[in-house]
């Protein structure tokens, strides 16, 4: 039987540029089983996502809850689920890497951002970055698809080459993907020049479509927690309607 780590990572090549690898990010399991039924491959949690709807800002949700977040959604549906692990929680690598198989995932975003002064975040050296992942890759041998955030754009940094360069980086240290959030569309092809492996770009309402960030160069398309935030303005509207009629 072939191992839903394998599948996923298998769903990352050979795709052509009209077509890239589209992973909705589920915020719970009856959003999880709407997605699967619906055709999708596999799934890609949202931290952000999960953290609303379990009444928490972004980043401020226990890691324990986090883990049975991801756990209920990776137990309610068939496809492989790969989960945004944030910073990794404080953990050691053997320990996210246990946590995260525990879960029932089978991949990971870790992102290069560190806590700096006061409550801001900054970007994090980059080869203290790449020893991380790379000791998240030993741990995790080929159990786990390694999506290595790149947070380049969200801390202002607007040349792609220095998006580039980490991403380089993480791959060498084992990365199976590499994701530089928030990449504007015209960065896009400028990462796909310079980054020889998967690219997963963040799909924003009006941004392009998926297809069209294929064509820029996207290998992997999501959507942090994008789907949660037109779930709940559609179900506003349905609100406003049961009441007023």
């Amino acid at each position: 039987m072939v191992s839903p780590a394998r599948t996923l990572r298998a769903l990352h090549h050979g795709r052509a540029p009209d077509d890239p690898l589209v992973l909705p990010g589920p915020w719970d399991a009856a959003s999880a089983r709407v997605f699967e039924e619906a055709g999708y491959e596999a799934l890609a949690t949202p931290s952000a996502g999960i953290a609303l709807a379990l009444g928490y800002e972004d980043g401020q949700v226990p890691p324990k809850l986090m883990f049975e977040a991801v756990g209920r959604i990776a137990r309610a549906v068939s496809v492989p689920v790969s989960m945004d692990a944030e910073t990794g929680y404080g953990l050691t690598a053997k320990e996210l890497v246990d946590r995260l198989l525990e879960a029932g995932a089978v991949g990971c975003n870790l992102e290069d951002s560190c806590p700096g002064e006061g409550s801001a975040s900054v970007l994090r050296d980059p080869h203290e970055q790449a020893d991380w992942l790379a000791r998240v890759r030993d741990a995790a041998g080929d159990r786990l698809v390694i999506n290595a955030r790149v947070d380049t754009f969200v801390r202002g940094v607007a040349d792609p080459e220095r998006a580039v360069e980490r991403a380089r980086l993480y791959l060498a240290a084992g990365a199976d993907c590499v994701y530089p959030i928030l990449a504007p569309p015209e960065a896009v092809p400028v990462l796909r020049a310079g980054i020889e492996g998967p690219l997963n770009v963040l799909a924003t309402p009006d941004g392009p479509s998926p297809r069209e960030l294929g064509g820029l160069g996207a290998t992997r398309v999501t959507f942090g927690p994008g789907l949660l935030r037109r779930a709940m303005a559609a179900l506003r509207d349905i609100a406003d309607g049961v009441r007023r009629a």
